[in-house]
């Protein structure tokens, strides 16, 4: 199939899925174009049938900032027509999705191709935090309406949709993925060694978002904070984002400079994850929960809020610990337990490593997307 992806570029979940979907189905022999405003933070050049196709977003004095939506809708229009497209698959529904519905009615309007079906996949604050805006809900909904597919990374998320903008159709969902042979526990005694000063009783304790609110940030440190008081323990602060700085101000106020360490945005997080003990995620709204599979797949112990799809992915007790979120003492609690007990963190995180490798693994989802794609493409005009 000749594939056109339509994703952001920055670090957020939706990125990185696109990104990754995109070179998976290029591996597959599929002619994959990628479409967005700059390369995505996934991005890897070096990958056969692969294509990067950059939105254009003139500047003109009348208006107060870029037009995006319409530079995207151009854009879509004449990759289309240049590489004869079968299908735009917009990712994050604000403004993609309504750019997939405009290019589809221009060139079905205007050419003698058949215009590529639209497919819109749903990823969380796209429909939870914007698309519900009374701003933005009546244009979301008509665009989800109109695409020819539409698909949810969690069955939450697949109901908040419904009962948000009262959307009727189908929406199939399609569960976020990785790679089971790069996600895999490696561990790296020169990068424990490093984290924890030199003393292997430090646990260490790892948190990685975009640190905008919904992450709570604040709630990481404070639980790091009363963690550390029961046992000796480290924490690493990966990411970039809003609520960083304030993050920041935190910990030297608690007097833990010395303890938390930020390193910012990693390409690679395999290193990091792989020499962690604990992984907090007390978000307050999480649509499935992408930090938390990968750390899953290198066998860290997540403690997570119970939102959202992360049960879906999580067993409480099983394969992680989920915990209201604002039950601050529980997810302290789960940490010092686990922490505390070598025995019972290692088999958490192998149970959860195998979760991930028999359910979430590229090789068992990216068919799923190929069905739906064939399925949409063969519909009747």
């Amino acid at each position: 199939m000749r594939i056109g992806i339509i994703c952001y570029a920055s670090v957020g979940g939706s990125g990185v899925v696109a990104t990754e979907l995109a070179h998976a189905l290029a591996t597959r022999d599929h002619e994959v174009h990628l479409i967005s405003s700059e390369l995505p933070f996934r991005w890897r050049s070096s990958v056969a049938n692969l294509s990067f196709e950059r939105v254009l977003l003139p500047a003109y004095p009348l208006f107060h900032e870029p037009q995006y939506l319409l530079g995207l809708t151009n854009t879509l229009v004449r990759v289309a027509r240049e590489r004869q497209l079968d299908i735009l698959h917009a990712h994050y529904a604000v403004p993609h999705a309504t750019a997939a519905y405009l290019a589809h009615q221009i060139l079905s309007s205007s050419c003698a191709m058949r215009a590529p079906r639209t497919l819109t996949t749903l990823h969380g604050t796209d429909i939870t935090l914007i698309g519900s805006d009374p701003s933005y809900a009546r244009v979301v909904a008509f665009s989800i309406a109109e695409s020819h597919g539409v698909t949810a990374v969690s069955e939450s998320l697949r109901r908040q949709t419904i009962e948000a903008l009262g959307v009727t159709r189908d929406i199939r969902v399609i569960p976020n993925f990785l790679s089971c042979k790069t996600y895999r526990r490696a561990p790296d005694a020169a990068l424990r060694a490093r984290i924890d000063g030199g003393d292997p009783r430090n646990a260490i304790v790892l948190h990685v978002s975009n640190f905008r609110p919904v992450k709570r940030v604040d709630v990481v440190v404070d639980a790091f904070q009363r963690i550390r008081q029961q046992v000796p323990a480290r924490l690493v602060m990966i990411g970039d984002g809003p609520e960083r700085g304030n993050a920041e101000h935190q910990v030297a106020e608690l007097g833990l400079s010395d303890q938390v360490t930020f390193i910012g945005e990693q390409l690679d997080l395999v290193p990091w994850l792989s020499v962690a003990d604990l992984f907090l995620l007390p978000s307050s709204q999480e649509s499935f929960g992408m930090a938390a599979l990968e750390a899953m797949a290198c066998e860290v112990v997540v403690v997570a809020s119970r939102v959202g799809g992360l049960p879906e992915i999580i067993d409480d007790g099983v394969t992680g610990f989920l915990c209201e979120p604002d039950d601050i003492d529980g997810m302290v609690d789960r940490s010092v337990g686990a922490l505390r007990d070598l025995d019972r963190r290692t088999a958490i995180g192998q149970a959860a490593a195998m979760v991930v490798r028999t359910r979430y693994c590229t090789e068992s989802i990216v068919p799923e997307y190929e069905q739906y794609y064939h399925d949409v493409i063969q519909q009747k005009d």
